[in-house]
């Protein structure tokens, strides 16, 4: 892991990562579950790619309190050492198979932003 400086995410080298945000909106009933059961154990299963994916570096998972309109249900905020290492993570097969056995049943919305640092 290399040393940081006060900015978050940015090496004392220079040495820029990528970040990877996700927002999901949740159905409000899905697989035999209401959506803050759904998004809880998105929360764990996504939190549980950290020991399984090495490329991720870093994960955090926030399940929104908020209730407006404009409000996502889940947010995922991750961090890899470079592009390669996200399209590593992309195509893992644990990372797929989230997608496929739950997420794609659950969500009703996704919203995505990479970029670098």
């Amino acid at each position: 892991m290399p040393e940081m400086t006060g900015e978050r995410g940015r090496s004392q080298k220079g040495k820029t990562m990528i970040k990877h945000i996700v927002m999901w909106k949740l159905k409000e009933h899905a697989e035999g579950c209401g959506k803050l059961e759904n998004a809880q154990k998105l929360k764990s299963w996504l939190e549980s790619l950290a020991d399984k994916i090495a490329e991720l570096k870093f994960v955090e998972v926030g399940i929104n309190f908020d209730h407006s309109d404009a409000a996502f249900d889940v947010v995922l905020y991750t961090e890899f050492e470079n592009k390669e290492a996200l399209k590593s993570y992309q195509a893992h097969p644990e990372h797929r198979r989230l997608i496929k056995e739950f997420l794609d049943k659950i969500r009703l919305e996704k919203k995505v932003v990479d970029y670098e640092v």
